[in-house]
């Protein structure tokens, strides 16, 4: 049995569970609604304050299924009545970062200014010249819209300027060597 899956989805108070005709679950909280189908093998049920997620049989297919059915619906609950967070640093000599109404303005070494507009259900909160909060209630999307902020200019490894995780650390390389002797 999955280590992960066989474990029960504890509901939060003010979060609400619905599960669907074939497997679509519609999970409401404070922060939000998020609905997502899911395979039509894994059985979902809401017993009192828990979701179980449970599987037919022991096939490779069903196995891995299991444990990614209930890890997606306990990132659904928790980003319903929580929500999730990204922090970006910048660091390099004149980057900075700024907020203009809902867009991200980014000065980041280039001759222009890199604008990143926000998308619905992300929040973007520039609390420092050099540091970028990434909010929102769906953890897929806000991972993935950190990742685009970052590959604006990822973080090199000589001197470490560029966007990077707040937890990301930068292997450094050593620099040129001076020149050789004959």
């Amino acid at each position: 049995m999955s280590r992960v899956g066989r474990m029960p989805i504890t509901i939060p108070a003010g979060v609400t569970v619905n599960v669907a005709e074939g497997n679509v679950v519609t999970v409401k909280g404070p922060k939000g609604e998020l609905t997502r189908g899911f395979a039509p093998q894994i059985g979902i049920q809401v017993e009192g304050t828990e979701i179980i997620c449970t599987r037919p049989n022991d096939a490779k297919e069903n196995r891995a299924l299991h444990g990614t059915t209930r890890s997606i619906l306990n990132g659904m609950v928790v980003g319903v009545s929580t929500g999730f967070t990204k922090e970006l640093q910048v660091n390099g000599i004149g980057y900075r970062v700024a907020k203009e109404g809902k867009t991200l303005v980014m000065n980041i070494g280039y001759s222009h200014q890199v604008k990143m507009d926000e998308i619905p259900g992300i929040t973007i909160e520039v609390p420092d010249p050099n540091k970028i909060l990434i909010k929102g209630c769906d953890k897929q999307q806000v991972g993935q819209f950190a990742a685009v902020v970052r590959s604006k200019r990822p973080p090199e490894p000589y001197k470490g300027k560029g966007i990077k995780y707040a937890d990301e650390v930068i292997r450094r390389k050593e620099g040129k060597t001076g020149a050789k002797k004959k």
